[in-house]
């Protein structure tokens, strides 16, 4: 089995004349925590939607798990084993926090149409399984005394982890998050870096957006910068840092 769990390939994507990506090439390593960082406008959700099946590249592709990934549909990437969180949240407002867990079970479950209609034995169990892991998932990202509230009711912190949540319920190989610390202050955003490195510790590669460079910088194995849809530098954080490139993207020449 390779190391490299996701490689993106030379992948380009244009809004009209902007160029929202410029042949962007980077490869994430299994079991590692990976940032993507830049400037406002520098491609890096476009980057995400483009892997994840809501855009579809102008040029290139990704070869995920070793095999070619069809970026054309965000449901088969969650099969394949890919998971996101949103840059704005995208709760289900008015579902409890356990609900909305149990819909990232969705696609994990066998149960059909007629399975539903008739509640036989094995969908009951199969509707059991789903809310117990569910109720797992709640007291693994430490919100588990909130399971009945409605979303749109807590805090945006704990929205922050719930959706973390409902992304591990997809049982993914590769989790998304798109600014997770954003919005978030000093004490929040050192409980997610544990809850982070908690989720690689138990297995799952991580992929990193984030606009606090000092969390990134502390917490990835290796950083890509992007800078008007074009890729900077990939490599180790201390050396990232100290790249005179990244410094004029953020600061200007």
């Amino acid at each position: 089995m390779s190391d490299i769990l996701l490689e993106a390939k030379a992948v380009a994507k244009h809004f009209g004349g902007v160029k929202a990506l410029q042949d962007v090439s980077l490869a994430i390593r299994r079991g590692e925590i990976y940032g993507l960082i830049g400037p406002n406008g520098a491609g890096k959700t476009t980057f995400f939607n483009c892997m994840t099946g809501l855009y579809i590249p102008d040029g290139g592709g990704f070869v995920f798990d070793g095999q070619p990934l069809k970026a054309d549909a965000p449901d088969r990437a969650a099969e394949r084993g890919i998971a996101r969180t949103f840059q704005n949240i995208r709760l289900f407002g008015n579902m409890t926090a356990l609900e909305n867990v149990m819909v990232g079970r969705h696609v994990r479950t066998k149960a059909g149409v007629f399975g539903a209609m008739l509640m036989n034995a094995a969908t009951r169990a199969e509707e059991a399984a789903i809310r117990q892991r569910a109720i797992d998932l709640l007291h693994y990202v430490d919100i588990a005394d909130r399971a009945d509230d409605l979303a749109k009711n807590l805090s945006y912190g704990d929205q922050r982890r719930l959706e973390i949540a409902r992304a591990l319920a997809t049982e993914p190989k590769l989790l998304c998050l798109d600014e997770p610390a954003a919005g978030m202050n000093a004490t929040e955003t050192e409980e997610l870096r544990v809850l982070i490195e908690g989720i690689r510790k138990d297995g799952t590669t991580v992929l990193l957006i984030e606009h606090d460079v000092k969390l990134v910088m502390g917490l990835c194995d290796r950083v890509a910068v992007l800078d008007y849809g074009a890729l900077v530098i990939e490599d180790v954080p201390a050396v990232v840092q100290k790249d005179q490139r990244v410094i004029e993207a953020y600061l200007g020449a």
